[in-house]
């Protein structure tokens, strides 16, 4: 079977920068698994997926642009330090969820002035080529209730993906009771690696 759209692909990679610092690899530990197709992947990658198959191995180069996006200035912002009541000891490399115009976005402490906090809604690797070593270990056709939610559902007793929607909320590996709004069992069984 080839990749293509409504496929789960399973597979190891080794990601590096431009300066070929090693940033994550799976190679050695549990592979990755990702719905292709529904978003789940960087584009510039899942467009160079495609056409895959068992047993493929390829690097991939990936700009910044078909990544994680250019890094955007405007997403970095002064927040006035009272908005963190409650926090103690804000230091820089702390996350947060904020709320925004956009809905929550994560953001990450840069800096800690008397006033202020500096924050980056910027991805970690915004603004980066990335560099990938890949091997496809497994591609099968999506289940209906794997392309329902959107994302994996493999073996093990727990949804997959994140747990972002409120149907997904209510997964009960998400902290819900396991019952979708439909009332049917979103789990069925199957899980996240």
């Amino acid at each position: 079977m080839i990749i293509d759209a409504n496929t789960v692909v399973t597979l190891h990679y080794r990601l590096r920068n431009a300066e070929g610092e090693l940033l994550e690899e799976s190679f050695g530990a549990e592979p990755m698994q990702y719905l292709h197709g529904a978003q789940n992947m960087i584009p510039g990658l899942e467009k160079q997926l495609t056409g895959k198959q068992v047993g493929d191995s390829f690097k991939a180069d990936v700009e910044a642009a078909e990544a994680y996006g250019e890094y955007e200035q405007g997403l970095v912002q002064a927040v006035p330090l009272s908005a963190f009541e409650g926090v103690e000891d804000i230091v820089p490399g702390m996350r947060f969820i904020a709320e925004t115009d956009v809905g929550p976005r994560p953001v990450v402490v840069t800096e800690v002035q008397d006033e202020n906090v500096i924050v980056d809604g910027n991805h970690p690797m915004a603004g980066q080529s990335l560099h990938f070593e890949v091997e496809v270990t497994e591609v099968r056709a999506a289940t209906e209730e794997e392309l329902a939610h959107g994302h994996v559902h493999a073996a093990g007793g727990c949804c997959g993906g994140g747990c972002g929607s409120k149907e997904e909320a209510d997964h009960e590996c998400c902290g819900g009771s396991g019952e979708c709004a439909k009332g049917d069992d979103c789990c069925g069984g199957h899980g996240h690696h």
